[in-house]
């Protein structure tokens, strides 16, 4: 009898969830169909690196996650403290379960602190959307991703000039699989549930004539000046478009201490409201006039869905969605001028890059089970 695959499936942060999703449900799919694999037995172990309702469980029940097996329960923390909870938290789940595989997902705290833990036990560790290089170590993100592919045994890229900065880094070309992007698998399974909803229609927006921003990097929230900036910019914007801003639980509490929240409330044309859950994120996305972030994920998700895209960073960790996709960079500098452009401008062309089809997660499932 063949032996079944224990996979200790690891998500601690909102960005997390839209990459294991797809992944529970090849699991599922894989189970009911393998005669020639062993059958995989996922463990779902959460972090609690974000611990707030809307920023977790509320993705948990729009992706139809099931309940973690175990939850680690970390919550916020520096990166130091909250990675060193995770660390002890989680050697305790491998040594009462002993996996397989660990999986880990993207390039948070927990991505690599898990990471180091499986790896000094002699576990295997597999990494989701490993490769990926913004270049800029004063990203906490760009540490976690150095640290977690040095250690992983399989290396799962989204995209191939992942491919080429891991051969650059000296790891072997045996560990690298490329396998496409698995947060467009989420996308496709849930956009059309997503436009059902119309979420653009419970805030009064018409369709194409608002702009959706999400804003949360330590960069751009956590000093004054560049927050007033933004909000000075944002406040401008909304007397031409309107503006919606689900707000990120760090750019709020910044924003009441920096005494910018009284200008925000004055501003008529910006609709304020706390996180959204991932079906409204998307439908909103879907109609905006464009999207102003500094988020990963929206990047690739506007790509995909055609809808022009600023980034408010120096760099991105994703130069497919430039080269091939509809984002563009932005700084402080330059922010006013580019979002006029893309005001007037109408939609820019756009390319899928290759493997982003909807089959990352079945693509990966193979290759484990075959481990």
């Amino acid at each position: 009898m063949k032996k079944t695959i224990k996979l200790a499936l690891i998500c601690g942060a909102r960005p997390n969830f839209m990459k294991i999703a797809p992944l529970i449900f090849a699991i599922e799919k894989h189970n009911r169909n393998t005669k020639s694999h062993a059958k995989i037995k996922p463990l779902l172990v959460h972090t609690g690196q974000h611990y707030d309702v809307k920023m977790s469980e509320a993705f948990f029940r729009d992706l139809d996650i099931p309940e973690p097996d175990f939850n680690l329960e970390v919550g916020s923390g520096s990166h130091a403290v909250q990675t060193a909870e995770i660390m002890v938290r989680f050697e305790k789940v491998c040594l009462q379960e002993k996996p397989d595989w660990v999986v880990v997902v993207g390039d948070v705290n927990s991505t690599m602190a898990c990471t180091i833990v499986a790896s000094k036990l002699g576990i295997r560790v597999a990494h989701v959307e490993a490769g990926l290089r913004s270049f800029d170590r004063t990203m906490p993100e760009e540490i976690n991703r150095l640290v977690t592919d040095a250690l992983a045994d399989l290396l799962l890229t989204p995209s191939r000039d992942a491919d080429r900065n891991l051969l650059r880094e000296g790891v072997s070309k045996d560990k690298i699989k490329f396998v496409g992007n698995i947060m467009i698998d989420t996308l496709l399974r849930h956009a059309e549930k997503a436009r059902a909803l119309e979420p653009q229609k419970k805030y009064n927006l018409e369709d194409g004539q608002y702009v959706f921003v999400t804003l949360h990097r330590p960069s751009n929230v956590d000093e004054k000046k560049s927050l007033t900036t933004i909000i000075r910019h944002l406040t401008n914007l909304s007397k031409k478009i309107p503006v919606f801003f689900p707000m990120h639980p760090r750019t709020r509490k910044n924003l009441i201490s920096f005494g910018l929240q009284d200008k925000i409330a004055k501003t008529k044309n910006m609709i304020i409201t706390d996180p959204i859950g991932y079906h409204e994120t998307i439908g909103l996305v879907d109609k905006s006039a464009f999207v102003l972030t500094d988020s990963g994920g929206l990047q690739e998700e506007t790509t995909v869905l055609g809808i022009p895209c600023l980034t408010l960073r120096p760099n991105t960790e994703r130069p497919v969605t430039i080269t091939h996709g509809t984002n563009k960079l932005t700084t402080l500098k330059t922010l006013n001028e580019d979002m006029k452009i893309l005001f007037e401008a109408k939609n820019k062309k756009r390319r899928v890059p290759p493997l982003w089809d909807g089959k990352t997660a079945e693509r990966i499932i193979k290759i484990l089970a075959g481990s």
